[in-house]
């Protein structure tokens, strides 16, 4: 005999995923204690800190740090209360009734809605859950994850802050996000299985009210991706004055190593959309088809996004979409580069 007991009869399903969801808030890390006590830290070890970064190397560090933390945080914040509007306001089942019942047509549909949606990849993610939960084709909805952190007006203004003076460079990100999204979405159509995304019917819990919905969703926007921008910036900053400057050179320099490095970095990084312009504009040794591979692979595909495709849609499911993402991604991102930016290598 089990000695686990039974869950009540009749208990509704939505009150066991918000119980589980409670249990997980529970668990987690008290993230803004965390966060004050570094800064307070940081305020506390201010003199000895001002000592050790009298060494040009820290000085060119914190100055590459600072630099692209204080361009991206504006942007990052603005992406995050417009997400928040987003979640709080559009009634979850709007665009899932806009969407036409051809699914081949709601894909490239579902790929420009994603345009006027701004927000991080975090959010993109459950709003994706909400629409297959609420019976839009998983195909148009996968679209729709890829294409609003990557093509909405604010990383768009973003990208065009830190590549100052090159529309080209706006325009291939938007044609090559837009590609992928809509390029996975039919190959999903066509070969994925749409049985791998049950587990999404059941976990989308909404929030009691409209401010709690907002709130909920900045704070978790704002502290997951602000976290992962402060790492952005670290790595970037200590590539280009710890890593050998011959190393970073022969990287940079051999194009299809450049764009290997570059994907794979943003993978790992998985820095949020509305900031990673401002890290690629800073590796400014390697190609513009390089650093614009890493513009449309990190939106689509890193680290933390398969954690959370994983705990909304499935174990099973992410290990089959992050490749499929990933792979489209630096092919859509390749072919836009020399169509509209007419690069080669090393350019």
């Amino acid at each position: 005999m089990s000695a686990r007991a039974a869950p009540p009869a009749g208990r509704p399903r939505a009150a066991e995923a918000a119980d589980g969801s409670a249990e997980l808030e529970r668990r987690r890390p008290p993230t803004l204690e965390i966060l004050a006590l570094i800064l307070v830290a940081a305020v506390v070890l201010r003199p000895v800190l001002a000592d050790r970064l009298n060494d040009e190397v820290l000085q060119t560090w914190s100055t590459i740090f600072v630099s692209i933390m204080i361009q991206a945080l504006p942007f990052l914040v603005l992406g995050v209360v417009v997400s928040g509007f987003v979640v709080a306001i559009v009634p979850p089942g709007w665009i899932a009734r806009a969407l036409p019942a051809d699914r081949a047509a709601s894909i490239p549909i579902a790929g420009l809605a994603g345009a006027a949606f701004p927000g991080c990849e975090c959010g993109s993610v459950p709003i994706a859950g909400r629409l297959t939960a609420r019976g839009a084709s998983p195909a148009a909805a996968f679209a729709f994850m890829l294409a609003a952190p990557a093509i909405n007006p604010i990383v768009l203004v973003a990208t065009a802050v830190a590549f100052p003076g090159r529309p080209d460079i706006v325009a291939a990100r938007f044609l090559a996000s837009f590609v992928t999204s809509i390029a996975v979405g039919w190959l999903w159509s066509r070969f994925g299985s749409d049985a791998l995304i049950d587990r999404a019917r059941s976990r989308i819990v909404e929030g009691a009210n409209r401010w709690e919905s907002f709130a909920n969703t900045a704070r978790h926007d704002f502290l997951h991706a602000g976290g992962w921008l402060v790492i952005g910036s670290i790595t970037a900053a200590s590539l280009q004055v710890l890593v050998p400057r011959q190393i970073l050179d022969t990287v940079a320099g051999t194009e299809w190593l450049a764009i290997a490095a570059l994907a794979v970095l943003a993978v790992v990084l998985a820095i949020c959309s509305e900031a990673d312009a401002f890290v690629a504009a800073s590796l400014s040794q390697f190609s513009l088809t390089s650093r614009l591979v890493f513009m449309v692979v990190g939106p689509a595909v890193d680290i933390k996004l398969i954690a959370l495709q994983a705990g909304v849609f499935g174990r099973r499911f992410a290990m089959r979409f992050a490749p499929l993402a990933f792979a489209v991604a630096v092919v859509s991102a390749i072919g836009v580069a020399w169509l509209v930016l007419g690069t080669g290598v090393g350019e």
